[in-house]
């Protein structure tokens, strides 16, 4: 029974990532009702051509090879879009990275790097522009170049220019952690509901820093994430929720709904605080990060049945490679980076908001 039930499940979510391309297509998919009939959508939604639904499950493998050669083609004739590489084995296996191989992502560079466009390689790929966009969504902000302090051979702290990755690990480095693939699992408080987010268990007070570079959205209490901060991307394509963190003193004191934060900077601290209406209770069994990341491509998306939600285990693994260093100020009890960062993507939000 219990592989019947993954059977179907499994089905479901094909149809459902399916459905998500026909949309983002034009196409004029057709949708089942309770009751088991067919209609057509909406007048409404089929003039939205925006992404219905992402299923993000490109392996840590796959993205740390695609970076490498993202990185090592920079400033060269012919630089490697890390994005372009992943959306292209996405479309050649259905999103199912469970196919992965190395010599596939070395084989398409190699056509690249030999004067192959991707717009040739791809012009038979149905799907490719779905999850060339998927993909761009979920790593966006994370690849680039930034300003970062570093100390030189005299000890003496300067910024350097840099490009590569600028996104950072939720947990500040020093600070051990355990965690697995738990995207999906059951939950019961309240109603009964599905894991949308990735669990990260430690100790009290670890600090938990911003993956990417933003703005606070929202910051508080909530019933079930306990004291929590969200953080949008500066193109409003990704929210970063971090939850249930610590009693008493939850977040960084500087911050406030508005406040931009750099990628790497200290934003709070792991508790396990939530599952009540009543603020600032431990109710949670186990001290742990709850990171979510939610992706938008419209508005409706933001709250309610149509949230897009995406398994971040895989991320969360690549993105283990780039911690931020932090110390603690023992006056005050707050930790914060050792090293500054400047990534321009906060400079370009912050003068457009003057």
């Amino acid at each position: 029974m219990e592989k019947e039930k993954c059977l179907f499940f499994g089905i479901l979510a094909e149809a459902a990532v399916l459905t998500a391309i026909l949309v983002f297509l034009g196409l004029n998919p057709l949708q089942e009702t309770a009751a088991g009939a067919e209609t057509q959508v909406t007048e409404e939604t089929e003039k939205k051509d925006y992404i219905k639904w992402v299923e993000f499950n490109v392996t840590c493998e796959a993205l740390s090879k695609a970076y490498s050669l993202d990185t090592e083609t920079y400033g060269q004739e012919v630089h490697l879009n890390w994005i372009q590489l992943l959306a292209y084995l996405g479309a050649r296996y259905g999103g199912d990275f469970k196919q992965y191989k190395d010599s596939d992502m070395t084989a398409l560079a190699q056509k690249l790097e030999e004067g192959a466009k991707m717009e040739e390689l791809t012009k038979d790929m149905k799907y490719y522009s779905y999850y060339k966009e998927a993909y761009e969504a979920v790593l966006g902000g994370l690849v680039g170049e930034y300003e970062i302090e570093e100390k030189d051979g005299e000890g003496k702290t300067e910024w350097v220019k840099k490009y590569g990755l600028k996104g950072f690990s939720p947990i500040a480095k020093g600070f051990p952690y355990s965690d697995y693939d738990d995207f999906g699992a059951s939950r019961s408080y309240g109603y009964k509901r599905n894991h949308l987010g990735h669990d990260m268990m430690g100790q009290v007070g670890t600090p938990v820093v911003a993956v990417e570079s933003g703005y606070v959205k929202v910051m508080g209490w909530n019933q079930y994430g306990g004291w929590r901060i969200g953080v949008s991307s500066f193109d409003g394509r990704r929210y970063y929720y971090y939850a249930h963190l610590r009693q008493n003193f939850p977040f960084c004191k500087t911050l406030e709904e508005g406040s931009i934060v750099q990628a790497g900077d200290v934003i709070g601290y792991m508790g396990r605080t939530g599952y009540s209406t009543k603020e600032n209770v431990n109710n949670i069994d186990t001290y742990h990060l709850h990171f979510g990341l939610q992706l938008i491509f419209d508005e409706s998306q933001r709250e309610g049945v149509h949230e897009i939600w995406v398994d971040c285990y895989q991320l969360v693994r690549f993105l283990y490679k780039n911690q931020s260093e932090t110390v603690r100020d023992d006056s005050t009890k707050e930790w914060s980076r050792v090293y500054q960062f400047k990534d321009p993507a906060a400079q370009e939000y912050e003068n457009s908001s003057k």
